[in-house]
């Protein structure tokens, strides 16, 4: 008996337009034919199963017309991979049939956006064609199963989280026919050959069947987690009762925010460095409603370790339990993070251990986690270089001067490139030549794409979904308001000398997540027209939930707002303390207290003239020795505005210590010991043609007093 036929209560109607469609066919496939602009209710929810939202753009809406209708494809690339034939193709299609942008997502694939009904067939079909799909990106089923991007040829465990990204997405690929009858009219598509133990996993129990032995065969239905005689053995006709999203990384690799999966996977390897098995955790999500509190975001917790050749099995274990346990009553509650929740870890382990044959063993230690972006040159560890391209909240435009969609294209056809997508929806392009890699630099430069340096460190670390004008789900602006509202961001910092300060900010226009804003340093989660929910406390590394700060924040207000907590940071923060550490630790009511008071008399926060900003540092006096002479410093403006100081100082000293110096007094940054290298690699002067970052004016100094003795 299914999961739904047992409920005693009623449930959701999605549940029944599943039910009804024969495995993702109905209503599609005759609504497709029909000379419409767009699909009804029912096929607007079967739809998403094949990798397409309806959308409508809101800007053009007028009273009385019918809505200006379009559709949003979204690829399944398991670890980003999008092969150069597949860009191509991509790039084409969006100029051809969309609107001639592409956008990397928040879980490694591309969307193309307006794509009118009647192209939809002809548009899928080219991308199947070109080695893409999108059947599985959206729906009440595993997404994309995301992995590091990092090409890194001389790590095996980059390898095989890449590998088994690709085995967990095969897996758990819906089996109906409909994709293929409905898009390619029955032709199937070229794709690899599937791993052996995959398709007897989906056969039953993946090591029993290899074996051959009679356990294997005795476990012919794997305890349970298989559907006999069913078009979709492992989902069954009702399929999941919500999303469900995996990912493959490796020990201290957050690149891909693990803890934020219904199922997340790291590889362990032993000591000769090979697989031995996976940690695993379960239960993360991102989603909520606003003013339903029983709706939240929530970190995935640790399930315990699986050895290699049961992984299969322990997947369908985990995916079982949420397909029969799941809440498929009420679709806010659907998520596996509620039956985390509701359960306990215990009950939902002794579930899983149920459906796997199995105890489950004790998880292995880990490494700190820690969010890599693997922007610019880097090497991959096999002779060849790859390069990570920042791209403003995904977006793949041409837009001006700046030309990235034509750079990208021009690249992938000259060099015949694979490109690897981020999680912060960014680019990386591998297997270059380094003998290529002026020629590539070349043409980035030529379309105005900047550097990884070139870029303020806000925009680096940023995200926001799209929202307005083509998301249905969005209350107010994201992607289009973003960029303005970091420049502010950057603003406020200037003005109370944190200039060179930078954190996680992440936005969404509504509350279910798909920027991850919950995790975000500072996270604007958009809750009426132009109006915000602040969350702040998240960590830089993306291991800890932020909190609500504020529910109702008006983007007039953001400013005033922000100030007097970066005042606070400033002033009361420890040494190398981030932005989203110092909120957690302070706590709300702190910042709120001080907020009331700086906003009553902001001038008594100023700092004092000589006064340090520098946590842990009594004074903004340090003693460098440089040669024979001893350079002695003291600042009338604080410390954190040193760094002027600091490149002109080690512009004329003749060694390292300088910038050894700086450390310890100086509030330790990323930007610190960046200016240092760059200053002491430069030829020039200060003041004159020293090659600095956009983001960094060489504008409006502020003066320093600077004594020399000797």
């Amino acid at each position: 008996m299914s999961p739904v036929a047992a409920s005693p209560q009623k449930v959701s109607k999605v549940e029944g337009i599943k039910e009804r469609s024969n495995f993702l066919r109905e209503p599609v496939a005759t609504e497709l034919r029909q000379d419409t602009t767009h699909f009804s209710e029912d096929g607007i929810q079967i739809l998403k199963f094949h990798g397409s939202y309806q959308q409508d753009n809101r800007d053009n809406r007028v009273k009385g017309q019918e809505k200006d209708y379009s559709f949003m494809l979204r690829t399944r690339n398991p670890g980003g991979f999008i092969p150069p034939q597949l860009y191509l193709a991509m790039d084409r299609l969006s100029d051809q049939y969309g609107n001639h942008t592409m956008r990397v997502t928040t879980r490694q694939g591309f969307q193309l956006h307006g794509v009118l009904k009647r192209n939809l067939k002809t548009v899928i079909a080219e991308m199947v064609r070109n080695l893409g799909s999108t059947l599985g990106a959206c729906g009440d089923l595993n997404r994309n199963v995301m992995a590091p991007p990092a090409p890194f040829r001389d790590r095996p465990d980059y390898q095989l989280a890449w590998e088994y990204a690709d085995r967990i997405a095969d897996l758990l690929t819906p089996q109906t026919g409909a994709y293929y009858e409905i898009w390619l009219d029955g032709e199937k598509a070229i794709s690899a050959e599937e791993a052996p133990e995959v398709k007897a996993a989906r056969q039953g129990n993946a090591q029993g069947n290899a074996q051959g032995n009679a356990q294997g065969n005795a476990q012919g239905n794997g305890n349970g987690t298989i559907i006999q005689d069913n078009e979709e053995p492992l989902y069954g006709i009702h399929y999941m009762p919500r999303k469900f999203k995996c990912a493959v990384t490796v020990p201290g690799d957050n690149s891909i925010d693990i803890l934020t999966q219904d199922v997340g996977l790291v590889v362990i390897l032993n000591a000769q460095g090979e697989l031995e098995g996976f940690n695993v955790y379960a239960g993360g999500g991102m989603g909520r409603t606003h003013n339903k509190e029983e709706t939240f975001a929530r970190t995935a917790d640790a399930i315990g370790y699986v050895e290699k050749a049961d992984i299969y099995d322990f997947v369908k274990a985990i995916l079982a339990t949420q397909r029969d346990y799941g809440d498929r009553v009420n679709r806010r509650q659907s998520r596996m993070k509620y039956l985390l929740h509701n359960w306990g870890v215990e009950k939902f382990r002794a579930q899983v251990e149920g459906y796997f044959g199995k105890p489950i063993a004790p998880m292995k230690s880990l490494p700190a986690w820690k969010y890599e972006d693997f922007l610019g040159w880097n090497d991959q560890g096999d002779g060849k270089l790859f390069l990570g391209i920042s791209i403003q909240n995904g977006r793949v435009k041409d837009d001006g001067s700046f030309q990235l969609k034509t750079a990208l294209r021009q690249i992938i056809e000259q060099f015949q490139l694979p490109m690897r997508l981020t999680a912060n929806h960014n680019a990386i392009l591998y297997e270059i030549n380094p003998a290529d890699k002026e020629a590539i630099q070349a043409i980035l430069n030529q379309h105005q794409v900047l550097s990884e340096a070139e870029i303020d460190p806000l925009e680096r670390f940023g995200m926001a979904c799209p929202a307005l004008p083509t998301c249905g789900l969005a209350i107010t602006e994201s992607e289009r308001a973003l960029p303005g509202i970091l420049e502010r961001i950057r603003g406020v910092l200037t003005k109370v000398g944190l200039k060179n300060e930078h954190f996680v900010v992440r936005m969404t226009g509504c509350p279910n997540g798909c920027a991850r804003p919950y995790m975000a340093e500072l996270g604007l989660v958009g809750s009426a027209p132009l109006t915000y929910q602040l969350w702040l406390g998240g960590s830089p590394n993306q291991t800890r939930l932020a909190r609500t700060y504020t529910d109702k924040l008006a983007d007039a207000e953001i400013e005033t707002e922000l100030e007097s907590m970066f005042v606070m940071f400033r002033q009361d923060r420890k040494r190398g303390e981030s932005f989203g550490d110092f909120c957690d630790r302070i706590g709300f009511d702190a910042l709120r207290t001080f907020s009331v008071q700086y906003k009553e008399n902001p001038a008594a926060f100023r700092p004092k003239q000589g006064a340090s900003r520098s946590a842990g540092a009594s004074s903004c006096r340090q003693t460098y020795t440089t040669g024979s002479k001893v350079k002695q410093i003291s600042r009338a403006s604080p410390c954190e505005i040193s760094r002027q100081t600091l490149w002109k100082i080690t512009l004329n000293s003749s060694n390292n210590q300088v910038c050894q110096g700086a450390l310890q007094y100086s509030n330790p940054s990323q930007e610190l010991g960046w200016w240092c290298s760059r200053a002491q690699a430069s030829k020039a002067s200060f003041g004159t043609n020293v090659v600095r970052p956009k983001w960094y004016p060489p504008k409006n100094f502020l003066e320093h007093q600077i004594a020399l003795q000797q």
